[in-house]
């Protein structure tokens, strides 16, 4: 590629991201710190879902410092090779003066070979890379930085994040008038979820996120050919979140014949941060690899719209915002050894999450609509009680809407948090 076209691309990619900064109500990613992490030779790699707000948050990192920026998900670079890519360095050289300390490549999943350059640049610069898919942490890059460098997912806007991006927050104890906007607010992050473009253009704007997500990186991305029975599988799990599934059911859908290419199909819609996927929690291993998983949406909002049926059964979008902050939690740098599973006995007594630290399950989390105690099925409480004593965890969270407390039942102490205190963590 032209090196005058380069630099043209980088010119219009740069006056875009300027722009967004002057106009745009830019929201601090809440515990991210990730700035210590910025020193060559390590690399810092953040991935996530497209339009969460990586290539933002990027930008925002290198703020007032001499950077280079480029975004590779760009139809004028199509094209672009891995020779090319020497290119671009020299094209951030010749704009920016060749003394430039720090880079930016966005979405650089796009050009293949990228793995060998990025671990040339990290030994001089400080470099972020960002990428909509985890494979991007597998295979050639895991050799080519061997361990020298640290990831971090990005998710759409938290609770928290989503209240200030609306101009309200909130520390501590709330007064009632509070606590009623703050559920409001809820209802409508739950039904609209937290991309950040669709707190800006409506939540219409979520078709191009969905269908980006399924075209550019499950479809092109593995070159599936059976586009319309891989469409029918997204949409079922869709509509189907905070739910057990299997290959099987999946199966049956469409005209696929085999089960690993259905599996296939669903890891792809993980890779792209679509999906998150549960396992039942099981001592046995083989229980464990064989037991129908739980599937979650990445964000409430894309679930609702494309299943708008889902807007008015609150308790399953609740149960997904847990799995969604629960991974978000989980996943924060520093913290590796966390494992969120769901728990089933034989006896069909279910609990929505149950949270392992190396050998040992930490907490165990019931998810339930619910302002009153009276409302609360005993049911909930009792495969809880029941979890507790065969898993050996006596620490026991009952999630509700608006009801909040602490009891004993059964000798074993629960506490009862509303879901809105336990986002925002007050």
């Amino acid at each position: 590629m032209d090196i005058e076209q380069l630099k043209q691309v980088i010119i219009d990619q740069r006056a875009q991201l300027e722009e967004k900064f002057k106009k745009e109500k830019i929201i601090n990613r809440e515990d991210i710190k990730i700035e210590k992490y910025l020193s060559h030779p390590n690399a810092i790699i953040i991935l996530g879902i497209r339009r969460c707000g990586k290539s933002t948050l990027s930008e925002e990192l290198f703020r007032g410092k001499k950077s280079g920026y480029i975004n590779f998900d760009d139809d004028r670079l199509i094209k672009l090779e891995t020779s090319d890519l020497n290119k671009v360095l020299q094209a951030f050289y010749e704009l920016y003066g060749d003394d430039i300390e720090n880079i930016v490549l966005d979405e650089i999943q796009e050009v293949y070979g990228w793995e060998k350059f990025v671990s040339r640049l990290r030994d001089t610069k400080k470099v972020i890379v960002t990428g909509s898919n985890s494979a991007l942490l597998s295979g050639e890059l895991a050799t080519s930085l061997t361990g020298r460098h640290l990831d971090f997912i990005l998710f759409p806007f938290s609770f928290r994040e989503y209240l200030g991006y609306m101009g309200t927050k909130y520390l501590g104890a709330l007064t009632t008038a509070e606590r009623a906007r703050v559920g409001v607010a809820l209802h409508t992050y739950l039904n609209e979820g937290g991309f950040p473009e669709v707190l800006k253009f409506g939540k219409d704007f979520l078709k191009s996120i969905y269908n980006d997500i399924i075209t550019k990186d499950v479809i092109k991305r593995h070159k599936v050919k059976n586009e319309e029975d891989l469409k029918a599988v997204a949409a079922f799990l869709m509509a189907n979140i905070s739910k057990e599934f299997s290959y099987s059911s999946l199966i049956k859908l469409t005209g696929v014949k085999h089960k690993i290419t259905i599996s296939k199909w669903v890891g792809y819609l993980e890779e792209a941060y679509l999906f998150l996927k549960l396992t039942r929690f099981s001592f046995k291993l083989k229980e464990a690899v064989f037991a129908p998983k739980k599937i979650y949406s990445i964000d409430t909002g894309l679930s609702v719209y494309m299943s708008p049926t889902l807007s008015e059964r609150k308790g399953i979008l609740m149960e997904n915002a847990v799995a969604v902050e629960l991974s978000r939690r989980t996943s924060k740098i520093g913290i590796n050894a966390y494992g969120i599973f769901y728990w089933k006995d034989h006896q069909q007594r279910e609990v929505d999450f149950a949270l392992k630290n190396g050998s040992k399950i930490t907490e165990l989390i019931q998810v339930t609509y619910a302002s009153d105690r009276r409302y609360i099925n005993d049911r909930e409480i009792n495969n809880l009680i029941g979890a507790s004593k065969e898993l050996r965890c006596d620490n026991l969270l009952v999630i509700t809407w608006d009801y909040e407390a602490e009891e004993k039942v059964k000798g074993k102490k629960i506490r009862f948090v509303p879901l809105w205190k336990w986002l925002l963590d007050v």
